[in-house]
């Protein structure tokens, strides 16, 4: 039986953004966001095409200008994960979007011009088409009017920016929608992911906004994520990092995979070295996760440099080595099948993985990563 996840999820309303659900019992996706300029249809195509083989299941595209509208149509079309259009500034881009066949459109109702006086056109052009609403509030670009309200981006004032242009498109009987409420401070994101979570059933899309480099971006999201997820709060995760948009995926897998919302690829597991270590650990950890990269089964290795807890960790991974007295005891399964020299401990154990992984593809081990179904 796989782990279980930490907490049952989150009863959300269910919608399709393409090929890919979001909300109600569908596990949760990652996204990314292309970091091209939209109207070189080329080079955007490409970086989703990297993205795709990363495992991406949705993906954004910036589109600030005419060009890059003129653009979505053959990138909606040609892309293998569905495509949503990020709308800033002008509403007669949220138009073309729909027009142009994305997936669905996210907009920012607090840097949107005159955005509520448009809200019954949107709601009729994205119905219409049968294209989801992601509303997306930030903390840098909150409405006027909530600012000088609560005096800062709260949590308060993100929550009732979302609900409040909710409202608007259920006035018109539009309820396509997912939410996002982002914020750069963790504590604040978590807060207000809270507050809406109790107020609402539409889906919401998580993500802590301009979380920082890859080191920093990647903490934050991790608690933030985590805390949210932990209680079953979350239905798709973008991970912002200044940094190439697959390491986002990246990030955002493992963290789906750590709180077992996914199931597991490679996991290797090696202690951090202490005063007790008769190997060097690091290197011997690098160079055995470096010689399984890209293995795609779920398999846990563990990689122990000492007799303490060693052979204990060995025996509960799938395939492990406890390291001492220049020489290294192989676990398979929690038995020892053999004992090696120290400089044959990497070499073995990528021999045993690869034996033990055909087996799994013979048997059919799921992958890890979700189906996407492209029509």
């Amino acid at each position: 039986m796989p782990p279980r996840p930490p907490a049952a999820r989150r009863l959300s309303r269910r919608l399709r953004v393409g090929s890919v659900a979001v909300g109600g019992d569908a596990p949760v996706s990652v996204q990314s966001m292309t970091t091209t300029v939209t109207a070189d249809i080329g080079a955007t195509l490409q970086q989703i095409a990297e993205l795709t083989a990363s495992g991406c299941q949705i993906v954004r595209v910036a589109c600030p200008s005419q060009d890059d509208a003129d653009a979505l149509p053959v990138i909606a079309k040609k892309s293998q994960i569905p495509v949503i259009a990020d709308i800033h500034f002008q509403p007669k881009y949220v138009f073309a979007a729909i027009d142009a066949g994305c997936a669905a459109v996210r907009v920012n109702p607090g840097n949107i011009r005159q955005f509520d006086d448009k809200v019954k056109e949107i709601a009729k052009a994205a119905s219409d088409a049968g294209t989801p609403i992601r509303i997306g509030v930030n903390a840098g670009s909150l409405d006027k009017r909530l600012l000088e309200k609560y005096g800062k981006a709260t949590p308060e004032a993100l929550v009732e920016s979302a609900l409040w242009e909710c409202s608007l498109f259920e006035e018109h009987g539009f309820r396509d929608i997912k939410i996002s409420v982002k914020h750069n401070d963790p504590v604040v994101m978590i807060n207000a992911y809270k507050q809406l979570a109790e107020r609402c059933d539409y889906p919401l899309h998580l993500g802590v906004t301009e979380a920082g480099p890859a080191f920093q971006g990647t903490i934050k999201s991790a608690v933030a994520f985590g805390a949210l997820l932990s209680e079953g709060i979350g239905d798709t995760i973008r991970v912002s990092l200044s940094a190439p948009p697959v390491e986002e995926i990246k990030v955002g897998i493992q963290i789906l995979e750590s709180l077992n919302l996914r199931q597991r690829r490679l996991e290797i597991v090696s202690c951090p070295s202490c005063g007790r270590a008769q190997v060097d650990v690091y290197k011997l950890a690098d160079e055995v996760t470096a010689g399984l990269q890209g293995m795609e089964v779920p398999l846990r290795v563990a990689v122990m440099g000492c007799v303490v807890n060693g052979p204990g960790e060995a025996r509960e991974a799938d395939l492990g080595v406890a390291s001492g007295n220049g020489k290294g005891q192989i676990f398979v399964k929690g038995e020892v099948i053999k004992t090696v020299p120290e400089s044959k401990i990497v070499e073995t154990l990528i021999d045993e993985a690869m034996k033990i992984a055909e087996q799994l593809e013979k048997d059919g081990a799921p992958s890890g990563i979700p189906e996407v179904t492209v029509s």
